[in-house]
């Protein structure tokens, strides 16, 4: 039979007559009266098309179709009811949960190594699974589950959004170039030489302007755009063989070019800071699992530190 045209909760009266007996002993167990369980009974006899149970004296016997279905009854009973449990409360020392995290490469690298550290020891067997997210697709991905949760900067959100979100830091820009760039004097970058070099933008986006050129387009400046790629990491590859420059993040900066022959350096106009904010959707708002990951994210971002240039 099609079991989505069977009533489940008939199984559970099965299990507790099973366990019984007893159809009046069922009917205690279940909190129901023994009419209710008996008419129960007579849905899944003729659901199933067996009798199911055989009385012999005052006991119900299962026959030879009830016993196969109990075994696997009772493990997904079993399953169904850890489920429940689970979603009211949550140990992590114990569980054994996958979370998704939608994450760029900017906050996997900033944001993974000590948050694994910190997970391995209080909870060993719980997993995380990073992947990307397309902006366009986060708040749907969040509402079903695709995603637990999710940083980013500050995204335009719909008016009737189900989606929360919290500040988690501030981050500043910081302009890459090479060690040795002609433009670089006495470890700073005016902004004529700024505006007059090529430089890389990273996105996953096909095309438009970037953040950086957004906030400078308002101060009435424009750069050169002569290479766009998705990943910062292979933008800085680019600049420490070129003289090329490339804006990005202050944290992901000193991270992605550790062993490069660049340097960082301050920018030579005052843009907005770039605010990085963590997602959830309201459905896991009061979830002990999510809240026990967003706590321990929000753990990991502390105000930035001073990047100082380097010559």
């Amino acid at each position: 039979m099609d079991i989505r045209k069977l009533d489940l909760n008939l199984l559970v009266v099965l299990e507790a007559i099973h366990a019984e007996g007893s159809l009046t002993r069922a009917a205690q167990r279940l909190n129901l009266s023994q009419p209710a369980v008996s008419h129960a009974l007579g849905r899944l006899r003729e659901a199933l098309d067996d009798p199911l149970f055989l009385r012999q004296g005052n006991r119900m016997v299962p026959t030879s179709r009830t016993q196969r279905l109990m075994g696997p009854l009772h493990e997904a009973l079993g399953l169904i009811g850890e489920a429940v449990k689970e979603g009211a409360r949550f140990d992590p020392a114990t569980s054994r949960q996958l979370f998704r995290l939608g994450l760029r490469d900017v906050f996997e690298a900033t944001t993974l190594p000590a948050l694994l550290g910190q997970i391995a020891r209080e909870a060993p067997e719980v997993r995380l699974a990073s992947v990307r997210a397309d902006r366009r697709e986060l708040e749907t991905d969040l509402a079903d589950g695709r995603l637990d949760i999710a940083l980013d900067v500050l995204l335009p959100l719909s008016p009737d959004s189900d989606i929360r979100r919290a500040p988690l830091s501030h981050d500043r820009l910081m302009v890459v170039a090479r060690r040795g760039h002609p433009a670089v004097r006495r470890g700073a970058l005016s902004l004529e030489d700024y505006l007059a070099a090529g430089h890389l933008l990273v996105s996953s986006r096909r095309r438009g302007p970037g953040f950086e050129d957004q906030e400078l387009a308002r101060l009435g400046h424009e750069r050169q755009i002569v290479l766009r790629c998705q990943h910062y990491f292979a933008a800085c590859r680019v600049v420490e063989s070129t003289d090329h420059l490339l804006t990005m993040p202050a944290q992901y900066a000193a991270v992605a070019n550790a062993g490069l022959g660049n340097v960082l350096l301050e920018m030579p106009v005052e843009l907005p800071p770039m605010d990085v904010y963590l997602y959830w959707h309201e459905s896991r708002e009061n979830d002990p699992g999510n809240r026990w990951l967003r706590e321990n994210i929000c753990a990991q971002f502390s105000p930035p530190r001073k990047h100082t240039p380097q010559a």
